[in-house]
């Protein structure tokens, strides 16, 4: 099996997640004791955080490739970005390797039967192009909720949940969002925020959901694997 790296810490709860379902992921295959190699870079996501709210994508995509090419030289054979926000600059991160980066929209993408799909996430992901075009290359229309539903979700995400705080209340106010998101024609919801797993499941929306963590998680054992 191949060893992957894991570009994490954006946030480190939703990074936790990535390693737990990597690893759970490896002995269902697998059996016995079976866990994933890989190895792990955490950065600090208040500078990643910063970056983003300033709109410094350049210099944020500069950082996260040296943390592709720290792993690829420690062993790492494939790499995946722990976050969906910052694939806006997966092009940087990949560019700067030369084993293979497993795209996250991708990885989702495989696992959707809808060609109809809405689409949470934080503001960057819901609003720019960069999530919606690469769905589109793959067939699939995206949705993305109306304001102020999408300041709620965004603020749930970075005042609560990169928080590691987990609040009914929130969960109440995305379950409406989801809804809303399945009148307006959805037909799966895609938890297009890493940490949003934690916050609700499929018994919280009446079409499917969609977890990229779980996605992008699957679809790199399938490639350590072949």
């Amino acid at each position: 099996m191949r060893t992957i790296g894991l570009i994490g810490g954006m946030s480190w709860e939703s990074s936790a997640e990535y390693y737990r379902l990597l690893n759970e992921e490896t002995r269902r295959r697998l059996g016995g004791h079976h866990c994933a190699p890989s190895l792990l870079l955490t950065v600090d996501f208040a500078e990643i955080e910063q970056l983003q709210r300033t709109g410094q994508w350049e210099r944020a995509g500069v950082l996260l490739a040296d943390a592709a090419r720290t792993l690829e030289n420690a062993g790492a054979e494939l790499i995946l970005l722990c976050t969906n926000t910052m694939h806006k600059v997966a092009s940087t991160v990949s560019d700067a390797v030369r084993v293979p980066f497993l795209h996250i929209v991708d990885a989702t993408a495989q696992r959707l039967t809808s060609r109809k799909v809405g689409l949470l996430g934080t503001r960057f992901t819901m609003e720019q192009d960069f999530y919606r075009d690469r769905m589109a290359e793959h067939g699939i229309e995206v949705v993305v909720p109306d304001e102020p539903d999408r300041t709620l979700v965004h603020d749930v995400i970075y005042q609560e949940l990169t928080r590691n705080r987990v609040e009914p209340a929130s969960r109440d106010r995305y379950r409406e969002v989801m809804a809303r998101l399945v009148a307006r024609g959805a037909e799966a919801v895609i938890l297009g925020c890493t940490e949003i797993t934690l916050l609700v499941d499929q018994s919280d929306c009446t079409v499917p959901l969609v977890d990229s963590t779980r996605s992008h998680v699957e679809a790199a054992v399938d490639l350590a694997l072949s």
